[in-house]
């Protein structure tokens, strides 16, 4: 009976975590939505200006804590102050952050680590 109540609880735990994770169809829509190409490339990979950074194959949950420090603003605990970054992470709802952070990271990219 135990064995079957942790499998649950394994399962369940699963489940929770699948629905909390963002939708890359719905993550490439929103990108496209609030023009994030224009400064950050067609690819993600190629921005405009090379103190742009590049977003493909980035850590999703390194996208989503970005856009959250973002829209906190720079002189808020734990944000980020970037006029620009700040006027298009405020409008993002929680959802659009999840859906962009699993696109984005589902693309290809030319970051490496190298040990």
């Amino acid at each position: 009976m135990n064995k079957m109540i942790a499998m649950l609880a394994v399962l369940l735990a699963g489940v929770s975590l699948n629905a909390a994770a963002g939708n890359v169809d719905a993550g490439k829509a929103a990108a496209a939505k609030y023009n994030c190409a224009s400064c950050h490339g067609a690819d993600y990979n190629s921005p405009i200006d090379p103190s742009y950074p590049k977003l493909a194959g980035q850590h999703a949950d390194y996208l989503e804590h970005a856009l959250k420090a973002y829209q906190r603003g720079g002189n808020a605990t734990n944000g980020r102050g970037n006029a620009i970054m700040g006027g298009m992470a405020k409008p993002l709802s929680k959802q659009d952050i999840s859906d962009i952070a699993a696109y984005l990271s589902s693309l290809p990219g030319s970051l490496v680590v190298r040990k």
